[in-house]
């Protein structure tokens, strides 16, 4: 893939990513986001890296068939359209498995709500004169107090987090 030949041949002509964007004249964030797959340059700075790397284009996008200047910019231009959809997929890949995350925050959350409403609270009878139950008490104790005073907010923002990342039309 893209990123990873970058890489590779950034790498075998013995430059770092900070000697490759001065010569690129950007900054060294964004080769590093090339060669994590995370953005693809444009067809001008694609071309723009392979003369910095003395390299065809073609090896770049991992081709070794020698095309036409006109050919050349049009497959350019297509593989980065590839390239940008399928980053496009996995970050809306990602949206949908961190909502999907809020919500079963939200279902457990009022599962373990319900789950203490139902116990009764059973700590403030406990009887911690005895050794081995009161390290239970203890223990549910300092959970319910920790779970009633965290689970609003982690509520409020699971729920602003659904809201943020729904599938917008």
């Amino acid at each position: 893939m893209l990123h990873e030949n970058i890489k590779a041949v950034r790498k075998s002509k013995g430059l770092s990513q900070q000697e490759l964007a001065v010569k690129l004249n950007v900054v060294r964030q964004t080769i590093s986001k090339w060669e994590q797959g995370l953005s693809v340059p444009d067809s001008d700075m694609l071309i723009s890296i392979s003369e910095a790397l003395d390299t065809p284009v073609s090896t770049l996008l991992g081709e070794t068939v020698a095309e036409t200047e006109a050919d050349s910019l049009k497959a350019i231009s297509e593989k980065l359209e590839v390239i940008n959809l399928q980053l496009a997929r996995r970050k809306t890949m990602g949206r949908k498995i961190f909502h999907w995350l809020l919500i079963s925050l939200c279902a457990v959350t009022a599962i373990i709500y319900a789950a203490l409403a139902a116990i009764n609270s059973p700590y403030l009878g406990w009887d911690y004169s005895d050794p081995e139950t009161a390290v239970l008490g203890t223990a549910l104790h300092s959970f319910e107090w920790l779970f009633v005073r965290a689970a609003p907010v982690i509520l409020i923002g699971a729920v602003i987090g659904i809201f943020l990342t729904r599938k917008k039309d």
